[in-house]
C-alpha cells in the first residue's frame, strides 16, 4: 500500500522514469517491423498520458514531441483512401498492446502474427542488463549452490554462471556440465538451453521488479499530493473531486498490492523449485512467470505513464498549486485508469497454473 503522509521536502525534485527504447515499458521503436512505408520505420509508438497509443515522429527538448493519432495516419502517409493499407493494419494491432516491454512483446507479437525484421532485437540493452545485476543475484546464488555445493566459486552475475562452462580446461568444463545435467535430470546437451531459459525468465522478473521499485517514489508523491488536495478548504467542497481522489488512490493501492503479491508468489515458487530441482519443476515456474508477463507489463506501463505525466508537470511539491493539480487529476490521471484495472482483472487465475 502506498504511504499517505505529508508531501516530501520542497527541495526534493522527482524526475520521470526514462529508459532507452528497448528497455522501456511505454516506447516501441518501429524500426524492427517491416513496414512498406519507410517513414514509419523511423518513428516510435508511445503511450500518452491518457494511455492512448500514438505515433511519435520526433522528440526533442526544444520542440517537444511530434505525435500523430493512429486514425490520422492514412492522410499523413498519403495512403490510398479506397482500401486499408497493410501498414495501418499492423499499426492498429500494435496500438492495442498494453505494454511495450520486450518480454510482453515476445508473446503478444507472436500471438498477433506481427512480423519482425529481426526477432533477436527483442532484448534488453547491455546497460539495462548491468543495472539488473543486483536483482539477478538472488536467482544466481541458488543455482550455484545447487550445482557446486561447497566449492569456492566466485559468481556475481548470471554471465559468470555461463562462463563457468567455458573453462579452458575441457575436462573440468565437461564435469561441471555433467553435474548440472545430473541435478536437473536432463541430457548434458540440454544444459545450455536450460541456462538460456533460466537467465531470461529471471531477467524478466528482475526487470519488472526494478520497474516497480522505480515507480514507488512517484506513486508516493502523487498520493501525498491528493492528501493535500483533500485538506484544501476550497477543493474539499467538491464532492466529485473527492470521490475521484478516493477512487484513484484505491485503484493504485489495489494494483500495486496485486503486483507485489505476484512477486511474492513467484519467489515462493522459485524457492520451492530449488528444494527439489528438476527440469520439469523449472518449466512450471517458467510457465507461471511468463503467464503474467502481459498483465504485469501492462499494469506497470499504465501506472508509469500516468506518474511520469504527473512529475513532468509537477516536479516539486510547490509546483502548480492544488487547483491546477486537481484539474490534471480529473483529466489526464483519471482518464484511462479503468483500462489498467481491466488489464489486472484479465490476469489468469493462479490456481489454473498449478
Amino acid at each position: 500500500m502506498v504511504p499517505k503522509s505529508g508531501y516530501m521536502s520542497d527541495e526534493k525534485i522527482l524526475n520521470p522514469i526514462e529508459d532507452g527504447d528497448m528497455d522501456s515499458l511505454f516506447t516501441l521503436p518501429l524500426s524492427f517491423i517491416p513496414f512498406e512505408t519507410p517513414a514509419l520505420g523511423q518513428a516510435r509508438m508511445i503511450k500518452n498520458a491518457q494511455l492512448r497509443s500514438v505515433i511519435e515522429l520526433f522528440q526533442d527538448v526544444q520542440t517537444g514531441s511530434g505525435q500523430i493519432e493512429i486514425a490520422d495516419l492514412p492522410k499523413m502517409m498519403n495512403w490510398p483512401p479506397e482500401e486499408v493499407h497493410p501498414d495501418h493494419v499492423i499499426i492498429r494491432k500494435l496500438s492495442m498492446l498494453h505494454s511495450y516491454d520486450v518480454f510482453s512483446l515476445r508473446i503478444t507479437l507472436r500471438r498477433m502474427g506481427v512480423p519482425l525484421t529481426n526477432a533477436a532485437a527483442l532484448q534488453l540493452s547491455p546497460e539495462k542488463n548491468q543495472e539488473l545485476t543486483q536483482y539477478m543475484t538472488q536467482f544466481t546464488r541458488p543455482l550455484i549452490a545447487e550445482i557446486y555445493g561447497s566449492e569456492n566459486v566466485q559468481v556475481e552475475r548470471f554471465e559468470d554462471v555461463v562462463a563457468l562452462f567455458r573453462d579452458p580446461d575441457i575436462k573440468r568444463a565437461r564435469q561441471r556440465l555433467q553435474q548440472m545435467a545430473d541435478a536437473l535430470g536432463i541430457e548434458i546437451m540440454e544444459v545450455p538451453t536450460f541456462l538460456e531459459d533460466y537467465g531470461d525468465i529471471f531477467l524478466s522478473l528482475s526487470y519488472y521488479k526494478q520497474c516497480l521499485d522505480r515507480l514507488a517514489p512517484l506513486l508516493e508523491v502523487f498520493i501525498n499530493s491528493m492528501y493535500d488536495i483533500r485538506k484544501n478548504y476550497q477543493l474539499r467542497q467538491d464532492q466529485n473531486l473527492l470521490r475521484s481522489c478516493d477512487m484513484i488512490e484505491n485503484t493504485i493501492n489495489e494494483l500495486t498490492a496485486a503486483i507485489t503479491g505476484r512477486f511474492e508468489n513467484f519467489e515462493r515458487s522459485t524457492k520451492a523449485m530449488w528444494e527439489d530441482i528438476s527440469a520439469d519443476r523449472f518449466q512450471k515456474v517458467k510457465d507461471l512467470i511468463q503467464a503474467y508477463h502481459i498483465t504485469i507489463g501492462g499494469v506497470l506501463c499504465g501506472l508509469t505513464v500516468k506518474m511520469n505525466a504527473w512529475v513532468r508537470l509537477f516536479p516539486k511539491p510547490t509546483t502548480g498549486g492544488p487547483v491546477k493539480r486537481s484539474e490534471f487529476i480529473m483529466s489526464d490521471i483519471r482518464q484511462g485508469l479503468n483500462n489498467i484495472t481491466k488489464i489486472e482483472d484479465s490476469a489468469p487465475m493462479m490456481a489454473s497454473l498449478a
